[in-house]
């Protein structure tokens, strides 16, 4: 109640006689009376302007001179449940109540706060006191009928509710709770009939017949919704929300053709919303096995961008499309606009810049990176991507640097594991060989099986003719994990090497070119190691192979002009 409001009601209370709030005692003096005005006129002074801490002292005081003053029990009430007190509110409310049981102020406070403290059926009968009082005020009706329902007596909010439409008539909010209770009861077919009740009332409001069907939809009954919804398309061929929810029925029904001729129509209404268009476009999509072939989807989905190309939503889905049919490019532009338009889609720039990388546009990811740091300055993986291309085009120092950030900044196990494998790499490169060390084995602490770091990290101490016990360990494990692949036996071999084992290096050399006898690398490996065995026509066979393939050392000439490494 509005602190004027208050002011009146007290003051209506104030003009009472002394001996008409209180018959059965003797009252208080007329100078109590008098200080009690006074004091009570300054507390409202302070509550009028929200000042309840202020203004309930001061009530409290007045109180204590008139204690049988319902309308001071009524406005202490009142500020103690603004304070947030409605346990002690009702103290006093009770007391107002109790003062003056005939004053609708006092009723409809006292269950208010009784509804606060969800005492609903004492709140309840206050309520059917109201409207037995006040049978035409149909806001005391509305609200017993609420208390009902709060309790699960959902016949007797029916009842509230039907003596309400005697009065107002048929009217679309009442139809509503009649019809969620007559559902939470299982009584669809009464439902039912209450809409069909509203649709009779005003037969031209489409929203009535819009909603029957949805109700129908809703419970599994389509075929009774369909003449709803083509009965709406008689008169109003455009409307869009119909041809929406015969599309969804359709599809349901696992009819294609006439779902896309309604979700046509639907889609060249400009006035339809892209979030309606995207959610039903969305479901579509979900039930299509091979949507990435169909025509009509992408179809849909180009229309939803022509005629909202303001909706990021539609951008993604469109790039999700051409993800899904290997149009990289395509896609990666769709999400580009998608991320121009919202740039706290955090998922779709991981997407803009994992296609970049996919598209091998390292300047790419590093722009988009750097955009996405803009917006998510926290978020490891935009630092790692950037870092990542960085590192493709060797330029470590920036590779470095944006690694370390993203290892500052990931909480994420995985990640860091692969972060500590790139910086090993950066620092490698730039001839930082105790940072190297150290970041690799960092990232094998995680994974001890990260194949990335077991082959690089054993294949540049073999390089660097240092700790070979530990890139012999490395190397072990890497063969043993993958005892197929050409390259890790290759690495493998080079360790050996390395250690002088040329025996052993020669037998997993073999079996590398063997799987792929197309890399000229194994082959002068192999080369190298026939040299070191005194296999001086096996090791020119092999450099001349490995010359004649590519991917060599700058050595390959003068091994095989001198015969030797």
């Amino acid at each position: 109640m509005k602190a004027i409001a208050l002011w009146l009601v007290v003051l209506a209370w104030f003009s009472m006689p002394v001996s008409a709030q209180k018959k059965k005692k003797e009252g208080p003096s007329a100078e109590q009376v008098i200080e009690a005005e006074r004091v009570f006129t300054d507390g409202m002074k302070f509550f009028v302007q929200d000042d309840f801490e202020k203004a309930i002292p001061q009530f409290q005081k007045a109180l204590d001179l008139t204690p049988e003053n319902a309308g001071m029990n009524y406005s202490l009430a009142v500020a103690l449940d603004k304070k947030g007190d409605a346990e002690k509110a009702i103290t006093f409310a009770e007391k107002s109540f109790l003062l003056d049981p005939e004053n609708k102020y006092n009723v409809v406070l006292l269950a208010e706060l009784y509804e606060k403290r969800h005492k609903f059926s004492e709140a309840a009968r206050l309520y059917q006191l109201l409207v037995a009082r006040f049978p035409g005020n149909t806001e005391y009706a509305i609200e017993l009928a609420s208390l009902y329902i709060q309790q699960d007596h959902y016949d007797e909010a029916l009842k509230s509710y039907e003596k309400i439409e005697k009065s107002l008539g048929v009217t679309e909010e009442i139809t509503r709770q009649k019809q969620l209770i007559l559902l939470k009861q299982g009584k669809l077919n009464d439902a039912v009939r209450e809409g069909e009740r509203l649709i009779q009332s005003d037969p031209t409001e489409v929203d009535y017949m819009v909603e029957q069907a949805e109700l129908l939809m809703t419970h599994d009954r389509a075929e009774q919704a369909i003449p709803w919804l083509e009965k709406i398309l008689v008169s109003r061929p455009e409307n869009a929300q119909a041809h929406i929810m015969l599309a969804e029925l359709y599809r349901k029904k696992g009819d294609l053709k006439r779902c896309n001729e309604e979700l046509s129509k639907a889609f060249a209404d400009p006035s339809l919303d892209a979030t309606t268009k995207a959610r039903v476009l969305t479901s579509y999509m979900a039930m299509l096995p091979q949507e990435s072939k169909n025509e009509d989807v992408l179809r849909f989905a180009r229309s939803l961008v022509t005629s909202h190309p303001e909706q990021a939503q539609g951008h993604v889905i469109l790039g999700d499309l051409l993800s899904q049919r290997e149009d990289k490019a395509g896609a990666r532009d769709s999400y580009v606009r998608a991320v121009r338009l919202d740039g706290s889609l955090n998922e779709v720039w991981q997407r803009v810049i994992q296609l970049d990388g996919d598209l091998n546009q390292m300047d790419s990811v590093i722009a988009h990176s750097e955009e996405a740091i803009e917006v998510f300055p926290n978020q490891a993986v935009f630092w790692y991507a950037g870092g990542s291309a960085y590192l493709v085009k060797k330029q470590y120092q920036k590779a470095a640097e944006a690694m370390e950030e993203a290892r500052r900044l990931s909480s994420d196990e995985k990640l860091l594991s692969f972060i500590h494998a790139q910086l090993g790499d950066a620092y490698n490169a730039m001839g930082k060989h105790e940072a190297s060390d150290t970041a690799y084995e960092a990232a094998l602490k995680i994974d001890p099986d990260n194949e990335h770091v077991l082959n690089n990290y054993g294949y540049f101490l073999s390089l660097r003719k240092v700790k070979l016990d530990r890139a012999l360990e490395l190397t072990n494990r890497l063969v043993k994990l993958f005892p197929e692949n050409a390259t890790f036996l290759d690495t493998h071999a080079w360790v050996l090497f390395a250690r002088g084992d040329f025996k052993g290096a020669a037998s997993f050399l073999d079996k590398a070119v063997k799987l792929n006898a197309s890399n000229g690398t194994f082959w002068e490996h192999y080369g190298d190691v026939a040299s070191q065995l005194g296999e001086k026509e096996k090791a020119l066979e092999y450099w001349r192979k490995a010359k004649s393939l590519g991917q060599t050392s700058d050595r390959i000439e003068k091994k095989i002009s001198t015969g030797s490494l």
